[in-house]
């Protein structure tokens, strides 16, 4: 019985998993369809309502690109506390490591809106939040592309790559909720630096260009799941300032 209910745990997880990501996903979508018609001028001066709005919609699309690659910690994370649970020892629910990972993202929302803020009130970005200036996203090009190359993208990189070093460089996982949600707060900071100047590029393509946040989902993902990540990071590095450089000269 006790296996029986240990196998609907591990399938809630997945289940919980696939439906944030769908969830944000098709908000994503709706949003992308609904916006050309809502946002053909830029507003002028940014009210609470439209700062929470785009908060929001960050918060969303950081949550629908991250949640994939963070998959297998998470599954990992639940498996151990399955493992804990047969043993009779009390362990922390999932998700309080997921809340903890996704707070680190949540967090970087609010400082992309703000950087969105910026952005506009300098023209900086176009009616559809992508560059309105090739210098601009030359620049944003370039800074990706030197980043993908430093000893902090490479350590950050290491971290989100491989859950058990990740785990044994931490002290192990957390069986009371706040030490798992701060675990969980750890490996979504990590990931942070893996990937924040990748999320950055969205002021590049568009913030609501669903093929760019696509392409850019399926980058990170396979960043971290190949053995041969950082190498991809270092020819994607190249790439983007060539791209950037190249922008520069239109």
């Amino acid at each position: 019985m006790l296996e029986a209910v240990l196998r609907r745990e591990q399938a809630t997880v997945v289940a919980m998993l696939v439906a944030i990501t769908v969830a944000t996903w098709t908000y994503i979508l709706r949003l992308a369809v609904a916006m050309p018609m809502n946002r053909m001028m830029m507003p002028r001066d940014w009210t609470v309502h439209e700062a929470l709005f785009m908060f929001v919609m960050w918060s969303a699309m950081m949550v629908a690109m991250m949640v994939p690659s963070a998959s297998p910690m998470v599954l990992i994370y639940a498996r151990v506390a399955q493992q804990a649970q047969k043993q009779g020892k009390p362990f922390a629910a999932t998700a309080w490591f997921v809340g903890g990972y996704l707070a680190a993202w949540i967090g970087f929302s609010g400082l992309a809106t703000a950087a969105q803020w910026g952005l506009e009130s300098l023209a900086l970005l176009t009616p559809m939040m992508a560059s309105a200036s090739p210098y601009f996203g030359g620049a944003v090009l370039i800074v990706a592309g030197l980043y993908q190359w430093t000893p902090l993208k490479e350590r950050c990189l290491a971290n989100c790559q491989a859950p058990f070093v990740f785990i044994q460089r931490h002290g192990g996982f957390r069986r009371d909720p706040q030490g798992a949600w701060l675990l969980g707060l750890r490996h979504g900071l990590y990931c942070l630096g893996c990937c924040w100047a990748l999320m950055a590029l969205l002021f590049v393509g568009g913030v609501m260009n669903v093929l760019w946040i696509a392409a850019l989902t399926l980058f990170v993902l396979i960043e971290k799941a190949l053995a041969t990540g950082r190498w991809v990071s270092r020819v994607s590095g190249v790439g983007f300032v060539a791209a950037g450089l190249w922008l520069m000269t239109q």
